[in-house]
């Protein structure tokens, strides 16, 4: 099939960008321009003449513009197949002109939904006949052109189009009415009408870049962004230097940025991350202070790890981090002597991220499974000191309450099964991703003794520190080998049905334990 040449062009936008430009280059190839209300007026201010959409209806705009391109003029012009002897009888007969061309944007449902307006004013943003003559020029792209991004006003502005044009502006206006579509359904069920798991659900994003490959380098990957409103993250993120963030950065970054925004709030504090589980985790007076404790954890495992702090980076915490390879670091912001310090890493990424995401934030997660998904709330979860049980005879004292606070926390970022000791604001150990709680209690405390080895200290910091297990010891094995590694109290959701002997055996060891009757799996 040859080009069709555009003889009549249908103009409604939202969004003015390049609206003038596009007229005037449409009506230097002749095209008749027909138009509604506000983009009538914007192309008449640019010189132009054009056509009211009530002119060729011969109805008038009514209902505050709610009807004014609902009407067979205009969608007999745009679905009329033109070399259908039936179709071309029944636009003679009823005077219908065909339609070659149709640029519509749509009106700004999810900008008015993110800058908070009210129920009324979000209905009122609602497109419908937007939406209609998309869909209807789009089925029709066998002969007419729909156009609905700015950025396409070039493949028009010669006055015809070929069907490799149509086909990929079709291709596109599909994919903005069904992302349009799944963002009003997303506000009616979630924000509307409080809904947690509706009937249907359609996940609204758009494609912000193909990555250089996934997990590992045969797959294949890309970034996607909301298309709707949604909390600030890692996707969001100001990336200042560095290479190309990989699938797997973007992951283990995320990681790290979603734990240390739990101490948003709390005293400067480090998080380093391997592999998307915490390998390093301190709080501390100063920035440097909290890396230098987190490093001391696991200074092997570090090495090309991901960094995140919850206070804007300064010169010399920046300078400490450079003294070993690390691949990602995350801050709120940076000074002048960070950004200098990274500098001069070339291939280490730094982002700033901004404000912190909120760690008690309502979202939902989705997982793909074979035959289907899997969706759930995000652990947004939080205990509090009135809300832990007491379950053995000794009661922790005000630093091991802290302790246990502060290795729960980390735990909860912790793959599963999860133990973290941890000892005045910084963690000792950390065992993850073990089939069995023991093994993990094991190796956390393996990992301590290691890295005390390697400082020369005294002691392993697990002697005096608590102990967290993100779920309950379902036997007394993995809470004694917390107490050969040296720990003096634990956190721990309980309600195994050998709790009592649990507690026994806590209480045998002179252990303080305290229960928090939640469960923080990681998988």
């Amino acid at each position: 099939m040859t080009d069709i040449p555009i003889r009549r062009a249908l103009l409604s936008v939202s969004d003015k960008t390049g609206l003038a430009e596009l007229g005037k280059a449409l009506a230097a190839k002749g095209v008749e321009l027909v138009s509604t209300g506000g983009t009538a007026k914007a192309l008449r201010d640019a010189g132009l003449q054009v056509r009211d959409v009530s002119d060729l209806t011969g109805f008038p705009e009514m209902m505050d513009g709610r009807v004014k391109t609902l009407h067979p003029k205009v969608h007999g012009g745009l679905l009329g197949v033109r070399d259908n002897p039936e179709h071309a009888a029944a636009m003679d007969a009823h005077d219908i002109g065909a339609i070659d061309l149709v640029v519509v944007n749509l009106y700004p449902f999810a900008e008015t939904v993110t800058r908070g307006a009210d129920r009324d004013e979000v209905i009122e943003n609602i497109d419908i006949g937007g939406p209609s003559m998309v869909r209807s020029a789009a089925k029709n792209h066998a002969f007419v052109a729909i156009v609905t991004d700015p950025g396409d006003y070039e493949l028009v502005t010669k006055g015809a189009t070929s069907l490799e044009e149509r086909k990929r502006l079709a291709a596109k206006a599909y994919a903005l009415t069904a992302q349009y579509d799944a963002t009003i359904a997303s506000w009616f069920a979630f924000a509307d009408q409080g809904q947690l798991f509706p009937g249907k659900v359609s996940i609204p994003v758009r494609l912000e870049k193909e990555l250089r490959y996934g997990e590992n380098p045969h797959q294949k990957a890309a970034l996607y962004l909301p298309a709707g409103p949604a909390a600030r993250g890692i996707a969001q993120a100001e990336q200042v230097q560095g290479k190309e963030l990989s699938y797997n950065n973007y992951n283990d970054a995320d990681a790290a940025l979603e734990l240390v925004s739990e101490f948003r709030d709390g005293p400067p504090t480090v998080v380093i991350v391997k592999h998307a589980n915490p390998c390093g985790v301190a709080t501390g007076e100063t920035l440097l202070e909290a890396y230098k404790a987190a490093f001391g954890c696991d200074t092997v495992s570090a090495f090309g790890g991901i960094i995140a702090c919850n206070r804007p980076l300064d010169g010399p915490t920046a300078e400490a981090i450079t003294d070993i390879f690390t691949e990602v670091v995350v801050a709120p912001d940076a000074d002048d002597a960070a950004r200098a310090a990274f500098a001069r890493k070339k291939n280490l990424r730094l982002l700033l991220s901004g404000e912190l995401p909120d760690p008690k934030r309502l979202a939902l997660l989705l997982k793909s499974i074979a035959g289907g998904m899997l969706l759930q709330s995000r652990d947004n979860g939080v205990i509090v000191d009135g809300e832990l049980k007491v379950v053995t005879k000794r009661e922790p004292t005000l630093q091991e309450l802290a302790d246990c606070r502060f290795a729960w926390t980390v735990a909860k970022h912790v793959k599963s099964n999860a133990i973290v000791y941890a000892k005045d604001g910084a963690t000792a150990g950390i065992g993850a991703g073990q089939m069995n709680r023991l093994e993990s209690a094991r190796i956390a405390a393996w990992k301590a003794k290691d890295a005390a080895e390697k400082a020369g200290w005294p002691a392993p910091r697990t002697i005096g520190s608590a102990v967290a297990s993100d779920a309950f010891f379902p036997f007394a094995d993995g809470l004694l080998a917390a107490v050969e590694a040296g720990a003096t109290a634990v956190i721990q959701p309980g309600g195994s049905i050998r709790d009592e002997e649990v507690i026994a055996a806590a209480d045998e060891a002179g252990l303080a334990m305290v229960f928090t009757g939640m469960r923080h799996f990681r998988h």
